[in-house]
């Protein structure tokens, strides 16, 4: 016997309402019963027929009307997608749609890629203090092992390996800090910085900004130059095509559920492991730590980056590496601008500097975009430490 389908109460309270206003003694305008019949039906049909589109938005839908977080992007629907393809996508699927278990310690994880000793230890111990159980803190020495003057990092060195500028090392250092980060349940979000990154910001602050963020600050954006979709090669596809290849700084901020997506990727980071070099086919370079991740997430969940750093640079010098801070360079107007400042800055090495300046906007509101900044030279940190003293930002 067919069950019949039970009807929501609101309508079954328009339908008595229509009801009512239909019986002759109460002489109500005729329009606003036609008005409410036609309601009804809409909502009728609605309720039978709902939109059949994985796409569309159902009015009774519980899920929202935004789409999926892994919604196949068009382009990976033009073709036949393979074994590899569609057994990865399936696993980013998962997590991506995975609701993160709540834990009641929430904790921020530094990981610092450093050669050996943090020359800003001092500063970082003063920013960590009084919010014990917020944070967690990882180092990865690629020469020497550190000496470490803060409590607060001693013990905290993993296994590390010999990191090259330019070289897949890079990356595989990005993922080894993350792998160990990840085995503790309450770190929920994940900043990889250097040792020459300093904080423009108070605890506090950083850790609201990120932990009430559910997206990754990720940089992303395409540079049509030879340094950017230049340094793409056709041995990539099917997987990677040029359309798809972004460039972006490597020091990213990134929510748990990314960083799961990370360890278990495979088939994308292979092909920059093997195709993504300096010294290519052609005389070209392509540095996999600049490419990697913004070419992946655009990929797989580009609604879930915000295409920006929170770790500031300056390439205003028009140089292959961005400009360094002295002491003397260290006031509380220049670091006062970082802090508050509310655009993001990209750059395109071609025949000249090109600047891309983009404003920093999170459900449509403006917000300040850096809470990090580099590159410092050591001599700068009793500089820094005495702002950090007597400054209410930073």
């Amino acid at each position: 016997m067919k069950k019949e389908r039970a009807w929501p109460q609101f309508i079954r309270n328009l339908l008595i309402m229509v009801g009512s206003r239909s019986r002759p003694q109460l002489r109500r305008p005729t329009w606003i019963i036609v008005l409410v019949s036609i309601v009804c039906v809409f909502l009728i049909a609605a309720y039978i027929y709902p939109p059949r589109s994985p796409s569309a938005c159902s009015l009774f839908s519980t899920g929202g009307c935004g789409r999926g977080a892994f919604d196949m992007p068009p382009a990976a629907r033009s073709r036949q997608l393979s074994d590899a393809e569609v057994e990865s996508r399936v696993v980013i699927n998962e997590i991506l749609n995975y609701y993160p278990v709540q834990t009641r310690k929430p904790k921020v994880a530094f990981l610092f890629l450093t050669p050996g000793s943090l020359p800003f230890e001092r500063l970082w111990h003063m920013f960590f203090q009084g919010h014990e159980g917020k944070f967690s803190i990882y180092v990865h020495a690629s020469k020497e092992k550190p000496i470490h003057v803060s409590p607060y990092f001693v013990g905290r060195d993993i296994r590390s390996e010999p990191v090259v500028w330019g070289k897949i090392s890079m990356v595989e250092a990005e993922r080894r800090l993350l792998a160990n980060a990840l085995l503790d349940p309450d770190n929920q979000h994940f900043v990889l910085l250097s040792e020459s990154c300093v904080p423009v910001r108070r605890f506090e602050f950083v850790y609201n900004y990120l932990l009430l963020t559910n997206v990754s600050f990720i940089d992303c954006y395409v540079d049509p130059g030879p340094h950017g979709n230049g340094r793409y090669i056709e041995h990539m596809l099917p997987e990677v095509e040029k359309k798809d290849f972004r460039k972006g700084s490597q020091w990213f901020s990134m929510k748990r559920q990314h960083a799961i997506i990370i360890m278990a990727d495979n088939l994308y980071f292979s092909k920059f492991r093997h195709h993504c070099r300096p010294n290519m086919e052609g005389n070209r370079n392509c540095y996999a730590d600049e490419h990697y991740l913004p070419t992946f997430f655009n990929m797989l969940d580009p609604g879930g980056i915000a295409n920006w750093s929170v770790t500031y640079v300056d390439w205003s010098e028009g140089k292959w590496h961005p400009r360094s801070f002295r002491a003397r360079d260290i006031t509380y107007q220049v670091m006062k601008n970082i802090a508050v400042c509310d655009k993001f800055f990209s750059h395109s090495l071609n025949m000249r500097l090109t600047m891309v300046i983009t404003p920093c906007v999170l459900n449509g509101s403006k917000r300040s975009c850096y809470l990090f900044a580099r590159k410092f030279f050591p001599e700068a940190q009793d500089k820094l430490i005495q702002l950090y003293t007597n400054s209410t930002i930073f």
